[in-house]
């Protein structure tokens, strides 16, 4: 059960393609306040947050998530067009478990994903 928080249609499209080949249930959001929301509504393995969501960012969604209790242990993955130098570290920063650069490279990402899947079911 993922959740990925992305605004563009195209990285939407692909993202929620290649995640369903792979038989995963994908829920969207299209900002970090819907992200929030649906991620404590939800019952999720992984979050695939964008980086620069409108309204409230993902760095800023993340840090609200990982304040709670509940919710802190569930890994975030940080996507992000914006690949620049220093990118990655506030992104871990902010609580972060990993980092995706868009554009996403299939293999890649489904390498990314699959990690975070099985680190979390130890």
């Amino acid at each position: 059960n993922i959740l990925l928080a992305e605004d563009g249609k195209v990285n939407q499209i692909v993202a929620i393609e290649i995640l369903k080949k792979q038989e995963h249930h994908v829920t969207l959001a299209t900002n970090g306040r819907e992200a929030f929301q649906q991620y404590k509504s939800g019952n999720f393995d992984l979050v695939l947050m964008d980086i620069q969501l409108p309204g409230m960012d993902g760095l800023s969604a993340t840090k609200i998530i990982k304040e709670d209790p509940d919710l802190k242990d569930i890994p975030i993955v940080a996507l992000t067009s914006y690949a620049m130098q220093g990118d990655k570290e506030k992104a871990l920063a902010a609580g972060c478990t990993g980092y995706i650069a868009k554009p996403i490279d299939t293999r890649k990402f489904l390498e990314t994903v699959s990690q975070y899947l099985k680190d979390d079911s130890l």
